[in-house]
């Protein structure tokens, strides 16, 4: 097993979660890790976002998190030998209004990373387009279209559903 010193992101995201189901605590990996993820490291994050999907205590999660080295710092968990650091927002797992409608698992040499899909990435970072006007929400979203199969159908299906069909459009526009 490789040291935490020496893992990527995506690597520590996969290790950190097996650490966490063997405890019974289940969260998937979403936000700006997921963009870079699916962006094949065009985007850059230090954090990772680890949902909290079954609500676990957060005095489970902090101690299974202490076995492995990391230490509470305000909302995040830091370990000197990484530069990433880990949060866990609570669920549920969700875009806009809907829940999230697939979970990728991917084996890896550190365990199993379980990660929104990519459309659901797509949503998620427009989520911060649509209700905030974040253009780097915007740009995130369309790295990862840029890079990656999605099912603009369901985007827009979603886009819709929203109430943010315009901006949508936008989105659509850009990516051409």
């Amino acid at each position: 097993m490789k040291q935490i010193k020496n893992m990527t992101q995506i690597e520590l995201a996969a290790y950190i979660q097996s650490h966490l189901r063997k405890a019974g605590i289940n969260v998937v990996l979403s936000g700006g890790a997921t963009v870079a993820f699916y962006s094949s490291g065009r985007y850059v994050s230090k954090d990772l976002d680890l949902i909290n999907v079954q609500f676990a205590k957060r005095s489970r999660i902090k101690a299974s998190m202490e076995k492995i080295g990391f230490r509470e710092k305000g909302r995040y968990f830091e370990n000197p030998d990484t530069e990433f650091f880990v949060e866990f927002p609570k669920g549920p797992l969700s875009v806009g209004e809907e829940p999230v409608k697939e979970i990728s698992e991917i084996e890896l040499a550190t365990g199993i990373l379980r990660v929104i899909s990519p459309t659901d990435c797509v949503k998620d970072r427009l989520c911060a387009y649509y209700f905030w006007g974040d253009k780097q929400g915007l740009a995130q979203a369309m790295l990862v279209a840029q890079n990656q199969t999605v099912d603009m159908g369901e985007i827009g299906r979603w886009s819709k559903i929203e109430g943010k069909v315009q901006e949508f459009k936008v989105f659509k526009s850009k990516l051409k």
